[in-house]
């Protein structure tokens, strides 16, 4: 066993995060702790460094193989269970985020201690993430069939598409939620399972979607890269602001359903066995992450000896 499972793995926690408003794939990748792998694969895949291109095809093709399993299972099971459970799934996934944020800031805590200047990107962050998902409330949706959209809904298809993508590569902000807003989630996630059913009535509605993320991923990556590089402290500040943003997301979730919209979560809706679940399934992983680390480690000392 070494990381690559942890990244395949990751790659399907990432894609159940990614499926449902108000949680971060990027998020779960930051837990992880492949984040930074994460974003320099993808824009190393472009990238005129033949090793460097040859390793981010690796890497992705591992984080994908996990993605795209999670991804259909997400559209064909998540989905159908989501409006159910919410109040569960939504108690989960606060037991991931709450259980996080103290994770990563003993990880980055380089990038925290001594730079308390920085505290003003916190409150951006959250700000961010909070008015997205104010704004996402009552947005309505269109459907991907072919012939039931127009021009006009294709082009806003592609460019929300591009944002989505982008929102998801960054800890904190959902890209369903990104969806919300411009009222494609639930036209998407049905396209998914449609084509997963064999209804290619969906293809081209899914086509302009991939074209978009394709493009999103190429316009803002490489920004990110930078901005992770040159100024680690503010973005990890904004990191932890659209985190605990994301909170006000996973509460509010609940409102924002399509078919049964069902008031947001209270203490008496809350389940904390969901919750410590969740905090449980983070602990988990970074126990993996470290078990993983040392073999890996070791099988490489091995290596060097012989």
């Amino acid at each position: 066993m070494t990381l690559s499972i942890l990244v395949i793995v990751g790659g399907f926690l990432m894609a159940l995060a990614d499926s449902v408003p108000g949680v971060s794939g990027g998020t779960v990748a930051f837990i992880i702790g492949f984040y930074d792998d994460f974003i320099g694969s993808l824009n190393n895949i472009v990238s005129r460094d033949k090793e460097k291109r040859k390793k981010a095809i690796i890497f992705l093709v591992k984080l994908m193989s996990g993605w795209i399993v999670g991804m259909a299972s997400a559209a064909l099971v998540i989905t159908a269970v989501f409006e159910e459970n919410i109040y569960e799934i939504s108690s989960l996934f606060l037991g991931f985020v709450i259980f996080a944020i103290p994770l990563i800031v003993a990880e980055e805590k380089n990038a925290f201690k001594g730079k308390y200047y920085n505290v003003i990107w916190v409150l951006l962050g959250a700000a961010l993430v909070v008015g997205l998902t104010y704004f996402s409330k009552g947005t309505a949706s269109s459907s991907l069939v072919w012939g039931e959209f127009g021009f006009a809904s294709g082009v806003l298809l592609f460019f929300a598409a591009m944002f989505a993508i982008s929102a998801m590569v960054l800890p904190g902000i959902s890209g369903s939620t990104i969806l919300l807003v411009f009222g494609f989630y639930q036209p998407v996630m049905d396209a998914i399972r449609g084509i997963l059913h064999f209804d290619f009535a969906y293809f081209v509605g899914l086509c302009i979607f991939g074209f978009g993320v394709l493009a999103g991923i190429f316009s803002t990556v490489k920004g990110l890269k930078i901005v992770l590089e040159k100024f680690r402290s503010a973005t990890m500040y904004g990191i932890i602001g659209m985190m605990l943003g994301s909170l006000y997301a996973i509460v509010m979730g609940p409102s924002n359903l399509k078919d049964n919209p069902k008031p947001a979560m209270t203490f008496d809706t809350f389940n904390v066995v969901f919750f410590i679940i969740g905090g449980i399934v983070i602990l988990g992983l970074q126990v993996l992450k470290v078990v993983l680390a040392k073999r890996e480690a070791k099988m490489e000392t091995k290596n060097e000896a012989n």
